[in-house]
């Protein structure tokens, strides 16, 4: 199992950045995709057609987004996924942390917050 932690700058406020984060209207606008997504704590989420699916643990309106992100019942313990959102002079310096993730899969995953997960956001905001 490995673990993940990268910063972005995303040109948005972070009370901007995290309603873009848990309102599934907004995440929608910035996915393409319907999302189930609810700030109330134990509840599941799912983002990109069921691509990330999980269940919420923890909020921290503006500053903090705590998950649990399923790969499937071959894996024994939980992947947390930490979003942590500073105030930077640019936006928001969003602080991605992930736990326990599969040896196999973490190259994949680590491609996906690049590529698809912060480059979908960075578009959203940079339009």
């Amino acid at each position: 199992m490995k673990d993940y932690k990268e910063y972005f700058i995303i040109p948005a406020t972070p009370e901007e950045l995290y309603a873009a984060l848990t309102n599934p209207a907004t995440i929608q606008l910035w996915t393409g995709e319907k999302a189930v997504m609810s700030e109330e704590p134990d509840s599941e989420f799912s983002l990109w057609e069921d691509s990330i699916v999980g269940r919420n643990i923890a909020f921290e309106k503006g500053k903090k987004i705590e998950q649990e992100w399923y790969f499937g019942d071959d894996q024994p313990e939980s992947s947390i996924v930490v979003l942590k959102l500073h105030p930077h002079k640019q936006g928001t310096s969003l602080e991605i942390r992930q736990s326990n993730i599969p040896d196999e899969e973490y190259e994949e995953i680590i491609e996906g917050w690049r590529e698809v997960y912060v480059a979908s956001l960075l578009d959203f905001y940079t339009e």
